[in-house]
């Protein structure tokens, strides 16, 4: 290892363990200008989704990975695993609730992402996106506008790292109970146009964020064309025709959050509806010039679902709980620190092990939440560990770029995405 090379690792460690915020602002600061000195700089996906949508090339679907831990090791495996492929097409995501568990700020993921594009010599664009950046309806039921100044303050905090690429979630708002379908939809568009008046407002100058929005919220219903279109007759008229709106749309397809544990803490199998999802994906496009339709929840689906996302023409692809329990599950990872952690889930959690649970199955809902509490221990790892660790995921991940159809797109992704 370079002598640079050591002294970006322990940038990273400091950025991760230390708890003071100015600190992890200058450790940021020092990495993205490095990281801007050698051609690595955080972009927006927007211009490569517009094109899409205009119908200009298809053929793929996006993966977008939320890494949960170990990020550092697990980014660079991306990046190993995009460089070999000459993938350009690919995000790196978090979501608002996997920035409370897994006790990472915008600034620290996206500082960790770019030091890693730096340890495995990439050039050019790192997608970051805020994932289900979502409205909770309990807390927007009990005061609207106290909920929307935290999305709001959330998308301000992810604007200031380089999350270019935001997914508003506001589709826990749909009402099934109002009379038909726009007014059903009426909260969820009213609030995804005012939030994305909001990003518009505050994206960097020269930079136009990609957003998404959702219709159908994940582990629901299976959405609908003409949900589809209520959703984005109000959005549009919402928002007015002087910002440019989002571009894609997630919708339910039958997956849910890391998929449903069985007793035996083996997940069920999914009945996923492709056909659903390539008639959305194709009316996103053709009536609304957007690059798709979004699957969310479909890292623990089998691997020979993945190769019909792109033969359905999905826009972008969800990838999260997998890369967790592989971690967990690697022969790799200590015995001694996952037990430590399994016991503080029983002690902490406890009120969250329903009556006829399993253990398998409380820990396997659960143990997301440890991810946080335990960073520093996992962050200590010796390299060794981490390194066998990752490289496991690594083969995980080539065989997704593959099924998923994104080798090969990195002129593609050049062709749109300029400094």
């Amino acid at each position: 290892m370079t002598e640079e090379g050591e002294d970006l690792d322990e940038l990273v460690r400091e950025l991760v363990l230390n708890e003071t915020l100015k600190t992890k602002l200058e450790l940021f600061d020092t990495i993205s200008h490095v990281a801007e000195a050698h051609g690595i700089f955080p972009a927006s996906i927007l211009p490569l989704y517009r094109a899409r949508g205009r119908g200009e090339f298809s053929g793929f679907t996006v993966p977008a990975i939320n890494l949960r831990t170990l990020t550092y090791d697990l980014a660079r495996a991306i990046f190993r695993v995009a460089t070999r492929n000459r993938a350009g097409a690919f995000v790196f995501e978090i979501a608002r609730s996997e920035i409370g568990y897994t006790a990472q700020r915008p600034l620290e993921y996206a500082g960790v992402c770019l030091a890693a594009a730096l340890k495995e010599g990439w050039h050019g664009a790192v997608f970051l996106q805020g994932d289900h950046f979502q409205v909770n309806a309990k807390n927007y039921r009990q005061n609207p506008q106290e909920e929307l100044a935290q999305v709001r303050d959330l998308i301000r905090e992810a604007l200031a790292a380089g999350f270019y690429n935001i997914d508003i979630d506001s589709s826990t708002l749909v009402d099934l109970s109002k009379e038909g379908l726009k007014e059903q939809q009426k909260l969820n568009y009213t609030v995804c146009a005012d939030l994305t008046t909001f990003i518009r407002a505050n994206q960097p100058e020269g930079v136009e964020v990609s957003v998404g929005g959702e219709i159908g919220e994940i582990g629901r219903k299976n959405s609908t064309p003409e949900e589809l279109e209520a959703f984005m007759d109000g959005y549009q008229e919402a928002l007015g025709s002087s910002l440019t709106g989002i571009s894609k749309i997630s919708v339910q397809t039958g997956t849910s959050h890391g998929g449903v544990v069985l007793p035996d803490g083996r997940i069920a199998s999914v009945n996923l509806d492709f056909e659903t999802l390539k008639t959305l994906s194709r009316l996103a496009r053709e009536k609304f010039a957007l690059a798709g339709a979004v699957q969310h929840g479909a890292s623990t689906l089998p691997a020979d679902a993945f190769h019909t996302f792109p033969e359905v023409d999905t826009a972008e692809v969800h990838l999260a709980t997998q890369f967790q329990n592989m971690v967990y599950e690697s022969t790799h990872f200590p015995e001694e620190l996952k037990e430590k952690m399994y016991a503080w889930l029983k002690e902490n959690y406890r009120d969250e092990w329903h009556e006829g649970q399993t253990e398998e199955q409380f820990i396997y809902k659960t143990r997301k939440k440890a991810l946080g509490p335990f960073k520093n221990d996992i962050m200590k790892l010796e390299p060794e560990i981490r390194d066998a660790i990752a490289a496991e995921v690594e083969a995980k991940l080539d065989f997704l770029f593959k099924e998923l159809r994104v080798v090969n797109t990195l002129p593609v992704v050049n062709r749109y995405i300029n400094v």
